[in-house]
């Protein structure tokens, strides 16, 4: 049988939710007093959004072939990422067999090189490349966890990410990262509220469940490392994300510094097999934490997976719901997973990119089960109401 070829690709934007789980509404958790590099600035100290963490919106890449196959992904680019799938990108997947997709990534990033190598270009490369296994899945009628390798375990275990680490114990998670809430910018003041409001959540949460912070890019090492030696006598898993991410010199220097047994974690806002090489070699972390919409896609990911299973180190993906869900299953260094809370009071499970989709299974008492998994590409549709923009097209 002819392997399909790709013939039309499309990129769309989405506002609300979606990929862009940052563009909420009032009063949501994930916008409430977080720490931030911007914190240093009063006037954008208590909201993200203040200043543009929501500009981007979603980006949905949908991709054809000329069998009537489809497949999509979503990622956070929006606009200015639709301008680039379909002025740039769609030329190296348009006239392609659907089982290029090495070949497909090579020179979308080697064409991009000059303008892109992480953020936002390498934003859409993971978009166009999740679309491109998703496309593959329906072809095959196979899941994409299945033709990535197989699964290693028959469920998937989360901690949870949100505002309520007491509700998400409840809710049956292995632990929770709270945002932190107070950085170098609210001094020895905020130091203190930050290790207080730990200390009344182990209260809650008792001994044995995991607490964590995410720092989000907002520390120097002196304050992370004295915020780490403060946690400790409290019982704390780690630390998370506390400098910029292209200091790996300053998380090498933290990770010497921290009490022994806490562990120091980072490498949502790094890309490429390049950057988390520079992270493994200079033994900067203890678990990296890539993001599969945001570090390359799944064809990039494997090759950073394996790169830190050679160094020891676990793989941890940040969020991106059924994006890492099929790529976790399938790794031995990938014992446990991310969910984030997306209720607005982290107080009930919700999909992570609610309202956008169809079939975005969620944990169960802690875990996802994978006969959750095993529809075909990852398992999902777009919700019939959603309304889509196509500010270009090629």
């Amino acid at each position: 049988m002819a392997v399909p070829v790709i013939k039309h690709v499309r990129a769309s934007v989405v506002r609300g939710g979606g990929a862009d789980y940052h563009d909420q509404g009032a009063d949501h958790w994930i916008d409430d007093n977080i720490s931030t590099p911007m914190s240093k600035y009063p006037a954008y100290r208590a909201s993200r959004q203040s200043f543009g963490i929501n500009v981007l919106g979603t980006l949905l890449v949908e991709i054809e072939t000329d069998t009537g196959h489809r497949g999509f992904a979503v990622t956070t680019a929006g606009e200015p990422g639709a301008y680039i799938v379909e002025k740039h990108l769609a030329r190296f997947l348009e006239g392609r067999k659907v089982t290029d997709i090495e070949l497909m990534w090579d020179q979308m990033y080697n064409a991009t090189i000059y303008y892109g190598r992480r953020g936002l270009v390498l934003n859409v490369i993971s978009g166009v490349d999740l679309a491109l296994w998703d496309l593959l899945g329906q072809v095959r009628q196979e899941p994409v966890h299945a033709m990535i390798g197989g699964a290693v375990r028959d469920e998937i275990t989360f901690y949870a990410t949100g505002a309520r680490p007491d509700l998400a114990k409840e809710m049956g998670f292995i632990g929770g990262k709270m945002p932190l809430r107070f950085g170098p910018a609210q001094g020895e003041d905020g130091l203190n509220e930050a290790v207080e409001h730990v200390a009344k959540m182990r209260d809650k949460v008792g001994p044995d469940f995991w607490l964590m912070y995410d720092c989000w890019m907002s520390l120097t090492v002196e304050y992370a490392t004295r915020l780490a030696n403060r946690l400790a006598p409290i019982g704390f898993k780690w630390i998370e994300e506390c400098l910029s991410p292209d200091d790996y010199w300053g998380y090498a220097e933290l990770r010497r510094n921290v009490p022994r047994g806490m562990l120091v974690t980072t490498g949502e806002h790094e890309a490429t097999r390049w950057g988390f090489r520079m992270l493994l070699e200079m033994d900067c972390c203890d678990i990296i934490q890539p993001d599969v919409n945001w570090c390359g896609g799944l064809t990039e990911l494997k090759k950073i997976s394996a790169l830190a299973d050679a160094h020891g180190k676990l793989v941890v993906p940040h969020g991106s719901s059924v994006y890492s869900y099929h790529f976790v299953c399938t790794q031995q260094n990938s014992p446990f997973a991310e969910f984030l809370m997306m209720a607005p009071k982290a107080d009930k499970v919700v999909p992570m990119f609610s309202p956008m989709l169809e079939g975005e299974p969620v944990p169960v008492n802690g875990k996802i089960k994978m006969s959750e998994l095993d529809k075909p590409g990852f398992g999902v549709t777009l919700a019939d109401d959603l309304t889509l923009e196509r500010p270009y097209t090629h």
